[in-house]
């Protein structure tokens, strides 16, 4: 009888032990990369980056007039990416670093 509560708290301790390192081995995802400026994001996406559900660039025209106007150069549309990076949209239209 000492026997089989012996083997029955070493399979449990065994068990347990599995279950926290296999448990502390998944892939964590990498977090968005920050840039410094609006001349380092352009180095890699032209026309800056967007959010997902960005279609157009809505510009103001110096009468005051509001534009929608097609996206420029090659445009990163990535909701997390532009999160990471949103200080950098002036105009707070969805898109960071954008050419009007």
């Amino acid at each position: 009888m000492q026997t089989t509560r012996t083997l029955g708290a070493t399979v449990a301790t065994v068990a347990l032990a599995a279950a926290v390192v296999l448990g502390g081995t998944t892939t964590a995802s990498a977090a968005p990369k920050t840039y410094a400026n609006c001349a380092a994001v352009q180095k890699v996406y032209s026309g800056g980056i967007a959010k997902k559900s960005v279609t157009y660039n809505t510009v103001k025209t110096k009468s005051g007039k509001v534009e929608h106007r097609a996206l420029k150069g090659t445009v990163k549309k990535d909701d997390a990416l532009y999160n990471a990076n949103k200080s950098m949209d002036a105009d707070k239209d969805g898109i960071a670093c954008e050419k009007s």
